[in-house]
């Protein structure tokens, strides 16, 4: 069984995900296997918000080689959550603006 802490990884801070936080709009690197409800609740739970809705993105590993061999980095999922209207906002990303 998975927690609420392996299904988020850590805030995504950059200049793009920042000016959506003036809407309650944040963004987190999820684990490569969850499923948006379960990013919802884990959401719910760490920050006790009630979340609205969930866009979820999959990043494939980019093709690095180095001489003859080449390899991928690991792949990674983007999750884009908007927050209810009601709800407080995240102290976390607060402190960032």
């Amino acid at each position: 069984m998975k927690t609420a802490y392996d299904v988020i990884r850590k805030p995504l801070i950059s200049e793009k995900s920042m000016t959506g936080v003036a809407n309650l709009v944040y963004t987190f690197e999820v684990a490569v296997d969850a499923s948006k409800t379960e990013i919802k609740d884990a959401v719910e739970e760490i920050f006790k918000v009630k979340v609205e809705k969930v866009n979820t993105i999959n990043c494939e590993g980019k093709i690095k080689r180095m001489g003859v061999h080449s390899g991928r980095r690991a792949a990674k999922k983007k999750a884009i959550v908007k927050l209810a209207e009601g709800s407080k906002p995240i102290e976390f990303f607060e402190g960032m603006m």
